[in-house]
């Protein structure tokens, strides 16, 4: 019916809740970027944590046979038991802890999975203590449900480590848990065993983004089983298997959160892809050799990236061994990490992520993804450096 006169004009309120919803500033950098390719111009990406890999080809063949067999319908809520006994072997042969089936949950990528864990988890008012710098969507996932996202600030002369003391000084009443990732986006560094068992030993449940594991170069990730049981792991196969189109991920919980999670699950998604599971299965007993190769060369541009950041003036003071980012200190140029990254873009065509995106303590910072080839990682670089000889010093 058209609109008359006499009709009313939509008066449909947009919540609070969508209004102040920030924005994912690495998103904003990408889709400006795309857009200055659009026009012709030439974009170098450093900015955002998507491998540039292909799915390995056992991965995909995997998907191809499921489809032609037939296995496009829905799934179990829980996901296929037999992608949940997968994942359970995986956990026992990786990190010695073991897990039952029912206690995992299979999800359209670790999104999903962390809106379960939140739904069945908080609040109005409930606190959950997060690292600064942090991945940028946690506390817009927490804020969501009407709770808190408590920062303890973490620093560059400490490499990054998130410190039990710290967190300790932030617990209160309305505490429901604490989140740990490890390797970590942005800083990429990890936590040592004796410090994840330290926050374990806390209290509250922990909170563990483990999405990073497999890309470590230098010493180990640890999961957050190995030291309790009251604790909530997300993870996926974005990130190592190169499956960030496919999203598919999983949670695994305390047995008393799985039922009601389920019922979220039944409700908001129904269950993950019926194929894309059974690629999944294949990816997690089949695709070792080739998460080898991808992961030495990731290594090799982590090392040349390394390099050629600190020779050029960014401060790198501890080295990150794992996830695929390098977190640059910029101070030294700008304080205006928002700034100067759209600035870079403009004049120099490399896309980074400024760090504000990543919490207050990141103000100062870039980003730097190495999961781009070592030829586009060399020419980035050089364009980069120009930049900042062109830049000059920050003010005072």
């Amino acid at each position: 019916m058209s609109e008359t006169a006499d009709t009313p004009s939509c008066s449909a309120r947009i919540t609070e809740r969508a209004r102040t919803l920030p924005p994912f500033i690495v998103m904003d950098v990408l889709e400006k970027a795309q857009e200055k390719e659009k026009r012709g111009e030439s974009v170098i990406h450093l900015e955002v944590g998507e491998p540039d890999f292909d799915t390995p080809e056992c991965i995909m063949e995997a998907c191809f046979r499921a489809v032609r067999e037939g296995k496009t319908h829905y799934t179990h809520s829980l996901g296929l038991l037999e992608l949940r006994e997968a994942i359970c072997k995986h956990y026992w042969l990786t990190y010695r802890v073991r897990i039952s089936p029912d206690r995992v949950i299979v999800t359209s990528g670790t999104s999903p999975a962390m809106l379960l864990i939140f739904a069945a988890l908080l609040e109005k008012d409930d606190d959950v203590i997060i690292s600064d710098p942090h991945y940028a969507c946690y506390p817009n996932f927490i804020r969501f449900f009407d709770a808190r996202p408590v920062s303890v600030d973490v620093s560059e002369e400490e490499g990054f480590q998130y410190t039990p003391a710290g967190i300790r000084e932030k617990l209160s009443a309305r505490t429901r848990a604490i989140m740990i990732n490890s390797p970590s986006n942005p800083t990429g560094n990890l936590l040592g065993a004796d410090r994840m068992a330290d926050i374990a030993a806390l209290g509250p449940p922990v909170i563990s983004d483990e999405i990073y594991h497999g890309l470590v170069y230098s010493g180990k990730a640890h999961s957050i089983l190995e030291y309790t049981d009251r604790a909530f792991v997300l993870n996926g196969f974005s990130k190592y298997y190169a499956m960030t189109g496919w999203r598919l991920g999983y949670l695994i919980a305390p047995p008393e959160f799985i039922r009601p999670m389920q019922k979220i699950q039944q409700n908001l998604f129904i269950s993950a892809n019926a194929f894309v599971q059974w690629a999944g299965v294949t990816a997690l007993t089949s695709c070792g050799q080739c998460m080898r190769q991808m992961r030495n060369t990731y290594n090799e541009r982590r090392q040349y990236m390394l390099d050629r950041l600190r020779r050029m003036g960014v401060g790198v003071r501890v080295e990150p061994t794992g996830a695929f980012y390098i977190l640059g200190n910029v101070k030294a140029f700008s304080r205006d990490s928002y700034r100067l990254a759209f600035d870079i873009l403009d004049k120099a065509g490399v896309a980074v992520t400024p760090g504000i995106d990543f919490g207050q303590s990141a103000e100062g910072y870039l980003r730097f993804s190495y999961a781009n080839s070592l030829d586009n990682i060399t020419e980035g670089m050089n364009r980069l450096e120009r930049y900042l000889k062109n830049h000059g010093p920050a003010s005072p």
